[in-house]
């Protein structure tokens, strides 16, 4: 393999990951500043919030059918094509939301197209990590697989950081009315660009080794989610408790905390955005270290040190989270992101070290976004339920939960 076609996969895998948390992150910031009140109108501000949180949830429940979808086309037709229309449709979903009418504008109609979009923004991510993963680590040299698999989880800081700057951007630039009249559209509008970007480079790549030998010797079964549940049922009921504690620590360290900081502790926006940057650094920094690890000690024992950070980050969330020093806060998101780079890069090489050939793109897909409902989707909406019942620890114990699942996940692997 030369150095180009290297440069070409890794940057294939790095880039589709980085749009998917880009354009996550755009809508979960919208959704916490201003979605409520432009597309969920209601007498009670906590109310249009919950049902903003609602709506950003609404993508993870998409994400599994399309997991279903894409895994299926993945493992049937090959990597390349499928990750082309699973970028298309999440690209297209994001970019036309930027176009969208509010509710003054057109009533009820307006967050009904809101919920339609988004829900095609989770079905085209549905397939979208699952088939990054694989382009990277079966492609990987032998002995290397974590750290090429290390790519795709570096979307996320990456796409974190656009996103986060972007709006850092608009509010250096724009008054508050500005932003809610037509800024916050920017953002949607923008990814259009790494779309088209990613778009450019996946159309030049070939099909992965693995996917090629397992079609040469008829080893791909016709109806891959079937054959996943019936021979991989442990590994996927451990692959997705697995994925619970990255997704946690992510949304409530990001959407949840950004919400309850600008509100409740009365941080400003600026300040907190600018926070939550700097601390998205040691995200990245704990994808490098677990990953480079992995390779040495094995992806298993990094993930458990990332689950064991999980519980730690929710039994400090009430004292830290919840201080006035921004510095204390900082602090805090340090440390859970850091952690979470322990939870999460891992995930690369060890998802798709899970399953056969066979089944990998609908294996690594489903677990993935099956894991993402539990940590992702309920993750702000409970956050949100549970803080205004009994504070910040009981959001905490959100994450402690969070964390001991997932360790359960790697228990019962070590069973099988």
């Amino acid at each position: 393999m030369t150095s180009a076609s290297t440069r070409r996969i890794l940057l294939a895998s790095l880039i589709g990951t980085s749009v998917e948390f880009y354009d996550f992150y755009i809508y979960a910031t919208a959704a916490a500043l201003v979605f409520g009140p432009l597309f969920f109108p209601a007498d009670d501000p906590a109310v249009q919030l919950l049902a903003s949180y609602a709506s950003f949830g609404l993508a993870f429940f998409a994400r599994p059918l399309g997991a279903a979808v894409f895994g299926h086309f993945g493992d049937r037709l090959g990597r390349k094509s499928t990750l082309v229309a699973s970028l298309m449709l999440m690209g297209g979903s994001t970019v036309a939301i930027a176009f969208l009418p509010t509710y003054a504008q057109i009533g009820w109609v307006a967050p009904s197209l809101l919920c339609l979009l988004r829900f095609g923004q989770g079905l085209g991510l549905g397939g979208e990590w699952g088939g990054a993963s694989l382009l990277a680590v079966e492609n990987a040299p032998r002995g290397q697989e974590n750290r090429w698999g290390m790519f795709p989880p570096l979307g996320a800081p990456v796409g974190f950081i656009a996103a986060n700057g972007f709006f850092l951007l608009l509010g250096a630039t724009l008054t508050d009315q500005q932003f809610r009249d037509w800024g916050w559209r920017v953002p949607f509008l923008a990814s259009a660009v790494l779309v088209l970007l990613g778009l450019w480079v996946r159309l030049k790549l070939t099909e992965t080794p693995a996917f090629r030998e397992a079609a040469a010797h008829d080893a791909l079964p016709k109806v891959p989610i079937a054959e996943l549940f019936r021979m991989h049922l442990r590994a996927t009921v451990a692959g997705t408790v697995g994925v619970v504690a990255c997704f946690a620590l992510f949304y409530l360290t990001t959407a949840f905390a950004l919400s309850y900081g600008t509100t409740t502790l009365g941080h400003g926006r600026q300040a907190f955005l600018a926070l939550e940057l700097g601390a998205i650094l040691f995200l990245a920094a704990g994808v490098i270290v677990s990953c480079t690890l992995a390779d040495r000690f094995g992806a298993t024992a990094m993930l458990r040190w990332g689950f064991v950070g999980c519980v730690v980050s929710g039994l400090l969330m009430g004292t830290m989270l919840g201080s006035a020093s921004l510095w204390v806060v900082f602090a805090w998101l340090a440390l859970s992101l850091f952690a979470m780079g322990f939870a999460y890069g891992p995930l690369g090489g060890w998802l798709p070290s899970l399953f056969d050939a066979g089944v990998r793109y609908t294996g690594v897909s489903i677990t993935f976004n099956l894991g993402g409902i539990l940590g992702g989707a309920l993750a702000p909406i409970a956050a949100q339920a549970l803080a205004a019942r009994g504070g910040l620890g009981l959001v905490g114990a959100y994450l402690v939960a969070a964390g001991v699942l997932s360790l359960g996940g790697l228990a019962l692997l070590k069973r099988r």
